[in-house]
């Protein structure tokens, strides 16, 4: 566990703050790339962009918040941004939310997800080495190959010390370094290509679903987590969305590849 990247005259750069920080560079490059590659010129995708961006801020925060029914037992607003936990899930719902009030607030209308869809998986995929070398890793392995933790580091994170733990985001960071690579493939394969976005989320909710079982979290209800209990309302919405992408008819271009 490494919460402090580096200590340099005075100032403190955290680990966790730096990776994200970094995830979120790549992700706009990838985004500017592929924006690039597809020709797009038009100056408000970035307006919409930002806006995207502040809501998922918002949201990864208060994604965390509504723990408790009773509100009093929740966090205050400002403890909860300068203390709380942040919540990925939270967060991807802000953005796709600030995005669709980016575009009507510019008039922007053509379909994003083309762009946003490579830039999230690789912007995640790096951003989750901050929480790798930071959180909890996850529940015990019962292998030798997990993360074992002294006792500060397990102090420090609510884990269990001296047992091997499933490194839980070293999966994630796989999963979407995976998805990155299939979004690649798969950019000029779809009749809409803004469909790759939807099976982005879709394979992500499925797997955050069931990486929850070994991530550590806390049980909420029915032997299910916060994350899982929302997975199970969202995620199967998506994946019916992400059904019908993959049955729409494909470009004739790539039927006669196929062929």
């Amino acid at each position: 566990m490494h919460p402090v990247l580096v200590e340099l005259a005075g100032l403190t750069i955290g680990t966790h703050e730096f990776f994200v920080a970094l995830g979120l560079v790549v992700a706009i490059g990838v985004f500017a790339a592929e924006r690039r590659r597809r020709g797009e010129t038009d100056p408000r995708l970035w307006a919409v962009v930002a806006v995207g961006l502040a809501w998922g801020g918002v949201f990864m925060y208060a994604g965390t918040w509504f723990q408790h029914l009773d509100l009093r037992q929740n966090a205050g607003f400002v403890e909860q941004f300068l203390y709380g936990n942040r919540s990925i899930i939270g967060g991807l719902v802000g953005a796709y939310l600030g995005v669709l009030l980016g575009k009507r607030l510019t008039g922007y209308t053509a379909r994003t997800g083309a762009y946003f869809a490579p830039a999230v998986a690789a912007g995640m995929a790096v951003g989750r080495f901050g929480c790798l070398f930071t959180e909890n890793p996850g529940t015990p392995t019962g292998h030798g190959w997990g993360v074992v933790l002294d006792q500060a580091a397990a102090d420090r994170t609510g884990a269990v010390a001296g047992v091997a733990l499933h490194p839980s985001f070293a999966y994630e960071i796989v999963f979407h370094l995976i998805a990155l690579a299939l979004l690649l493939r798969w950019r000029d394969r779809l009749a809409e290509p803004a469909g790759l976005f939807t099976l982005y989320v879709a394979g992500y909710a499925v797997f955050r679903f069931f990486v929850e079982f070994v991530r550590g979290n806390e049980v909420a209800w029915l032997g299910l987590t916060r994350p899982q209990l929302v997975l199970a309302v969202l995620g199967p919405l998506t994946v019916w969305r992400a059904l019908v992408v993959l049955r729409s008819p494909r470009p004739a271009s790539v039927l006669q590849e196929v062929s």
